[in-house]
C-alpha cells in the first residue's frame, strides 16, 4: 500500500475517471471531484473502499476549488492531475471564432485549470508533480490546423503552465508536466480512437511516476516528448 496522496479535478468519466481508478489501485489515496454526480465514479470509489474520497469541484468556480485547499494540510499531496476541459463544438473555423465562444473556452481550458493548479499548489510536497492534461493539439509545431477553439486553448495552457513553473512551483521543487494523453477512445475522442482509456491513463501514471526532478516539459502518454 502506498503512502501517496493524488488530487484528481474532473475525475467523473473517461480520463479523469481513469486516472482515480489507476492512481487507488498503486496504493495512492485518491481525492476525486466530480461537477456534477457520477455514477461511475461512486461506484469505483465503492469499489476501492476508502481510497477514493469524492468532492464536488467547478475548475471554474474559486470557491469550490478553494474549498479543496481547505480540506487537506500544506504539503501533503503528491500528485495534482488538472484533467477538467472542454471540446468546444463543432464549429470552430477562422470564421466561427467571435469574443464570447474564445473567451469562454480559454477560461474553462486554460486560464480556471492554471488558476485551479496555482490555489492548489501549496499542497504539494516538495517533490510533487502537477500535471495539466494538455493536447497534441496544442503543438503549434505538429499542427494541422483546423479546431481553433480547442487548439488555441492548449496552447494557451501550455504557456500558462510554463508560468506556472517557473514564477511559482520551481522554488517550491515541484514539477509541472503538460500531458498529451492520445487519441483515446472518451466521448471527445469518439469510438474510433486508436487507444482506449486504460493504456492511455496507465502510461501517463508511468510518465509521472517516473518524473525526478522539478520541470516543465510537453510529453506524449507514453513519455515521448510533444514539440511546442
Amino acid at each position: 500500500m502506498s503512502d501517496k496522496t493524488a488530487i484528481i479535478i474532473g475525475a467523473s468519466r473517461g480520463l479523469g475517471l481513469g486516472y482515480a481508478k489507476e492512481l487507488a489501485g498503486r496504493g495512492y489515496k485518491v481525492i476525486a471531484t466530480e461537477r456534477s454526480e457520477s455514477g461511475d465514479l461512486h461506484q469505483a470509489a465503492e469499489t476501492t473502499g476508502s481510497q477514493i474520497e469524492i468532492v464536488k469541484c467547478d475548475v471554474t468556480g474559486a470557491d469550490s476549488v478553494a474549498a479543496i485547499r481547505d480540506k487537506c494540510a500544506d504539503g501533503s499531496i503528491d500528485l495534482l492531475v488538472v484533467n477538467a476541459g472542454v471540446y468546444g463544438g463543432r464549429k470552430q473555423g477562422l470564421t466561427d471564432l467571435a469574443h464570447g465562444n474564445v473567451a469562454d473556452i480559454l477560461h474553462t481550458n486554460a486560464t480556471a485549470p492554471i488558476q485551479c493548479a496555482l490555489t492548489l499548489l501549496p499542497l504539494l510536497k516538495r517533490g510533487g508533480t502537477i500535471a495539466m492534461m494538455s493536447s497534441k493539439m496544442g503543438s503549434i509545431d505538429d499542427s494541422s490546423g483546423g479546431m481553433n477553439l480547442y487548439r488555441i486553448s492548449k496552447v494557451a495552457q501550455n504557456m500558462l503552465a510554463r508560468s506556472l513553473f517557473e514564477n511559482h512551483a520551481k522554488d517550491r521543487g515541484v514539477g509541472v508536466i503538460s500531458l498529451h494523453p492520445g487519441w483515446v477512445q472518451t466521448d471527445m475522442g469518439g469510438p474510433d480512437a486508436p487507444l482506449d482509456v486504460d493504456t492511455s491513463v496507465t502510461g501517463m501514471v508511468d510518465v509521472l511516476e517516473a518524473e525526478r526532478e522539478p520541470r516543465h516539459v510537453f510529453l506524449n502518454y507514453d513519455g515521448s516528448s510533444v514539440p511546442w
